[in-house]
């Protein structure tokens, strides 16, 4: 069953996704070589709690901590640990907080230090990709037209897109209906009604689309050794242009002040 939010629900929705941004905006001034993942979720999950919210990600399925922190050739649901980040890693963080009955999703993928300029590539083309796909997000498309807009872009740079794991719907759940994929036909799949909310999350590898599953049920590897990146944002689905309920801005703010 696929919920349609209130303009009531929207509301607190917004409240959820913001704080997840904010958190993420705190761990962008924090990711930097010799940091480990498990300090980085140790600060996320006291600056939730502070503020009001729990972490969405804790104990769901039994996921042991509150972020997803996945470096390099991880796609996505890396546990934290407490190996240290080097120069050159690229760090997807995938953040979710549950806050006045409603989920808040959002993942962005850093980098410590300077990257080649093909792993820059990578992350500016799924960043980019995620903004073509939300431009679909509106009353009367359907959920394929956001994973051509996705795949066709992505695909014209020799990147490839994960099928195993998709976008999502979210609300009162973490994963609600209906599931979004990263690739598909336009004109197929569900119909977006407005008001929906979704979670679009483009998961691309730079090399090829194969993923492995490792040994502790959750982290997913590209099966090459290739980098992956990550961008995610929660969107409501609206008749002319879909509202971003969380903000990538705040984030990118800490990012500038650090490079100076």
């Amino acid at each position: 069953m696929i919920f349609i939010k209130t303009a009531e629900e929207i509301v607190l929705m917004r409240e959820s996704n913001l704080l997840v941004s904010k958190t993420h905006a705190l761990l962008a001034r924090e990711i930097k070589e010799g940091v480990t993942s498990n300090y980085l979720d140790k600060i996320a999950n006291e600056f939730i709690r502070d503020n009001g919210a729990v972490p969405g990600f804790l104990n769901y399925n039994g996921y042991p901590k509150s972020l997803c922190i996945s470096v390099n050739d991880v796609v996505v649901h890396g546990i934290p640990n407490d190996v240290p980040l080097k120069y050159g890693d690229i760090v997807s963080v995938d953040c979710g907080v549950y806050k006045n009955g409603f989920h808040g999703d959002s993942a962005y993928t850093f980098t410590v230090g300077k990257v080649s300029k093909e792993i820059d590539k990578l992350l500016e083309v799924t960043k980019k990709a995620l903004y073509l796909g939300i431009a679909q997000a509106v009353a009367g498309k359907r959920v394929g037209d956001i994973g051509h807009a996705i795949q066709t872009y992505t695909e014209s740079f020799g990147f490839s897109v994960v099928r195993e794991l998709v976008g999502h719907g979210i609300g009162r759940k973490l994963h609600e209906k209906p599931e979004v994929p990263n690739y598909g036909k336009s004109g197929q799949g569900i119909k977006l009604v407005e008001n929906m909310a979704i979670a679009i999350e483009p998961m691309i590898n730079m090399g090829k689309k194969e993923v492995k599953q490792m040994h502790d049920g959750w982290t997913i590897k590209t099966a090459d050794g290739k980098p992956s990146a990550h961008f995610e944002h929660t969107v409501i689905v609206k008749k002319d242009k879909a509202e971003i309920l969380s903000n990538f801005e705040i984030i990118e703010k800490e990012l500038n002040r650090e490079s100076k």
